[in-house]
């Protein structure tokens, strides 16, 4: 299989220890990753690889900067249809308010097959050809 046809998924979460689990569990689920550690370096990582996301995972709380839910927002202005996952230990309340249609919420701590049954879920239903 060639890398191409390997979906790329954005991950932005600002916590090392987090982040290493969730990137080894995506990785083993057949994801390649392209991964930021901030809301800043997430925006970035965004526009020059619109092209090619097929999903965003991203955390609520990053810290200084832009949080998951702006980034969400920017993603699906840039990517109609995106398939996002947002995590998080504190905001899953907010999710129905401020949250993109059709998306997800995770809450911290969330067992391995719960992200990648989100995001293939949300991929599945975001597919025009399935």
């Amino acid at each position: 299989m060639s890398d191409s046809s390997i979906p790329l998924l954005l991950y932005i979460e600002d916590e090392v220890l987090i982040q290493v689990e969730v990137i080894a569990c995506l990785e083993d689920a057949g994801y390649r990753l392209i991964v930021a550690d901030n809301g800043e370096e997430g925006l970035a990582l965004l526009a020059e690889h619109s092209a090619d996301l097929r999903g965003l995972v991203t955390d609520v709380d990053l810290g200084e900067g832009p949080d998951g839910w702006e980034i969400a927002r920017t993603a699906r202005e840039l990517i109609a249809g995106l398939p996002i996952v947002y995590v998080s230990a504190a905001s899953d309340h907010q999710w129905t308010s401020h949250g993109v249609p059709g998306s997800t919420m995770l809450s911290k701590p969330f067992a391995s097959a719960q992200l990648v049954v989100a995001i293939s879920s949300l991929m599945i239903a975001s597919d025009p050809s399935t």
